[in-house]
């Protein structure tokens, strides 16, 4: 049922490219989690988000991607239905992904409110994968861009070619630590991929508008 006065409005934001064998159905199964803390009957009916410039949760068959700009009404027992959503969407997933979600204060007002209060807004990323090594991919990825951007400021990105390479070893290392009790395929490929990270800081995180 619809939650009134929530202390949060929770937004989730990714791009989730799926297996070209999945169906519509093995996708509102994943997202039952989602569609259910919001009080609806089937992903059809629960898909649209709070707000209506924001697209929801959309299956585009074309290119076989489950996109995802909805927002939620809720509290941290969301943070559960996110867990099992994100076990549903592994079992689909053709490669790895990023799933973001901000957990908005409702009550915290940035204008208007006492300077010394603090909100409540949190911040997750959220990786899903059809195996580890693919979640592990994504992961490293993100970590590179973050590092790179932040390092440009004051060196050369031709500079960092040793930075990136100590970040393939680490994530070398836990691969290979996994590998030890599981049967995981490749390691995480040393190539840069365009993704955002995200954190603590910096004010409010400003919501995705499309």
């Amino acid at each position: 049922m619809p939650r009134y006065n929530a202390p949060f409005e929770i937004h989730v934001h990714g791009d989730v490219p799926l297996r070209s064998d999945v169906t519509f159905d093995q996708i509102q199964e994943a997202l039952k989690p989602l569609w259910k803390y919001a009080g609806a009957k089937s992903l059809a009916d629960g898909a649209t988000s709070t707000y209506e410039e924001e697209p929801g949760i959309r299956f585009e068959q074309k290119d076989h991607t489950l996109q995802m700009c909805w927002t939620v009404p809720g509290d941290e027992d969301f943070r559960q239905a996110l867990d099992e959503m994100c076990m549903g969407l592994n079992e689909l997933s053709e490669r790895g992904a990023a799933i973001e979600v901000t957990f908005y204060d409702t009550d915290f007002d940035e204008e208007e409110g006492d300077p010394e209060e603090e909100s409540r807004d949190d911040f997750l990323m959220l990786f899903v994968g059809p195996n580890p090594a693919a979640i592990m991919q994504v992961q490293r990825d993100l970590l590179v861009e973050d590092v790179v951007n932040l390092m440009e400021r004051h060196f050369d990105g031709a500079e960092l070619g040793g930075v990136v390479s100590e970040i393939d070893r680490l994530f070398s290392d836990r691969f290979d630590a996994l590998v030890n009790s599981l049967e995981i395929g490749k390691r995480p490929r040393g190539t840069g991929g365009p993704g955002s990270g995200g954190g603590h800081g910096g004010g409010r995180r400003p919501r995705h508008l499309h």
